[in-house]
């Protein structure tokens, strides 16, 4: 896992931007073994919460992950509104803003297939493992089929445990 899980998480919370943390991060939290270099989180869009996402990532130089440097990138409320979902690389490390996500919607959609844990030295929401199948499943893409088969096993691990008791 890398560093920035470490770092970025508890400068969004210190914030109080309102996301949920989902992909990579997300089946770490739930037990998965599987590395992951980036931070993947579904943000809500009200103007408010822009705002302090555009704050709290400012001194971490954001810009659009793959683009040719010097292009030109303002980090704002603008071009936060302006945008949905940003693939950025910051001086933390790798991180996925996700306005919608496939087979989730929007950050109110998500909202009630979400838990609070504590991990990575914060407190904040995560899709549960349920839903991060599922978000895996409507992705697609090869990485994300592959981890479904570990998740799916870490759920039916969890739902043996509820149901004898433990």
């Amino acid at each position: 896992m890398g560093p920035n899980l470490r770092e970025i998480l508890p400068i969004l919370v210190q914030y109080n931007v309102r996301f949920i943390v989902i992909g990579g991060a997300a089946a770490l939290a739930h037990g998965s073994a599987r590395a992951t270099y980036d931070v993947d989180v579904v943000y809500a869009r009200d103007p408010e919460n822009l705002r302090r996402l555009a704050t709290a990532l400012q001194p971490y130089q954001p810009y659009l992950r793959g683009a040719s440097p010097g292009l030109p990138f303002r980090w704002d409320e603008r071009t936060l509104k302006s945008g949905l979902n940003f693939t950025l690389t910051t001086t933390l490390g790798d991180l996925g803003l996700l306005g919608e996500v496939a087979g989730g919607g929007f950050f109110e959609q998500l909202l009630p297939f979400t838990q609070e844990l504590e991990t990575f030295g914060v407190r904040c929401r995560f899709v549960t493992l349920e839903k991060l199948i599922q978000l895996k499943r409507a992705a697609g893409r090869p990485k994300d089929l592959e981890a479904i088969a570990e998740l799916q096993a870490l759920l039916e691990e969890r739902q043996r445990g509820t149901s004898t008791g433990q």
